[in-house]
């Protein structure tokens, strides 16, 4: 597989790998896993989220809103 990037996008992950002192290739290689690892994490906890869904386990709206506004007072 090849992906073609932008001059942009090759200059700014050249100074990265420059900087960390590996080639590009790892760091895209290292940024391609991260996004899988998510992907795969992502999709099992929508997949919990529908078990406990259709099992009932349910949050009130206002119960979520008290959650909310406690996390992030404004």
């Amino acid at each position: 597989m090849e992906v073609q990037f932008t001059p942009e996008q090759q200059a700014r992950l050249s100074r990265m790998a420059e900087a960390q002192g590996c080639p590009a290739e790892f760091l895209v290689k290292e940024a391609v896993e991260r996004l899988l690892s998510y992907e795969d994490w992502f999709s099992r906890e929508v997949d919990k989220g529908l078990v406990a869904a259709d099992s009932g386990e349910l949050v009130e709206h206002d119960e979520v809103r008290r959650i909310i506004e406690a996390r992030y007072p404004v």
